[in-house]
């Protein structure tokens, strides 16, 4: 889902790689502000859209230090530069962004030089949200923000802001508003995250291409998903899956 004031989305960038133009900012290198990052995402061609977007320091004022694709070379690669901002997708190999908070934990308690974390995901997700926020991330965007806004995001973490796209930040004040907490559906929780992300993009209507060029991922690997899903959860086709994630609020 778009932020309302989003023109340029960052997930037509990550596909464009190399040929994304870099953003171009006020607010960062003009204004003599430097912050570094460390960028974490299981998909290479996303990583290089991101940095061919916000990169180019001497415009933007962000100096990319590192990157990672799973949870392990993330934990080292963020412990061996400590990046002042780290963004941080939800869903990676050995993990997940949650498992990369709970193993950096030391880094954000740090008082003189604090590693703080934005979650920039695919992902819209309520529990995807508030799983990543309740393991200590500052803020959580879309792909879909444009870079000039990502910048800006990116340099508000860093000043101890929390930064959400405006639709998330609800979920974020409900779950936070509550004592109880969530039911546990057993369920979903026979789901890896990728089959929920490709659960949620066929329920709104996506075709299995569509989803494909979400999500980075083959058409093949998309059929995979679904197969996976429709047959832990026990439905025949995508219409009875749709039925069950909509009546399960996920959509």
């Amino acid at each position: 889902m778009s932020d309302p004031t989003d023109t340029n989305d960052m997930s037509g960038t990550a596909e464009a790689g190399e040929a994304g133009q870099p953003a171009q900012t006020s607010g960062g290198g003009a204004g003599g502000r430097r912050v570094r990052v460390v960028l974490v995402d299981d998909h290479r061609m996303f990583r290089t859209g991101v940095q061919a977007e916000i990169g180019r320091t001497e415009q933007t004022g962000v100096e990319v230090v590192g990157e990672a694709a799973d949870v392990d070379q993330a934990v080292t690669v963020i412990t061996a530069t400590r990046p002042e901002v780290v963004l941080l997708d939800v869903h990676l190999p050995g993990g997940g962004g949650v498992e990369v908070l709970r193993r950096c934990a030391p880094l954000m308690a740090d008082a003189e030089q604090p590693v703080r974390f934005l979650a920039l995901s695919v992902s819209d997700a309520a529990e995807d949200v508030i799983g990543v926020i309740r393991g200590g991330a500052r803020g959580y965007v879309t792909k879909t923000i444009t870079g000039t806004d990502l910048v800006d995001s990116i340099f508000r973490v860093q000043e101890g802001d929390a930064v959400f796209s405006p639709r998330l930040a609800g979920f974020v004040l409900d779950a936070f508003a509550s004592t109880d907490a969530p039911p546990v559906d057993e369920d979903l929780d026979r789901l890896t995250q990728r089959e929920r992300e490709v659960l949620r993009l066929i329920a709104r209507g996506y075709a299995y291409k569509e989803i494909a060029k979400q999500l980075f991922i083959s058409v093949k690997t998309v059929e995979s998903h679904v197969s996976a899903v429709l047959r832990k959860l026990q439905l025949s086709n995508r219409h009875e899956l749709t039925r069950w994630a909509t009546a399960r609020r996920l959509v």
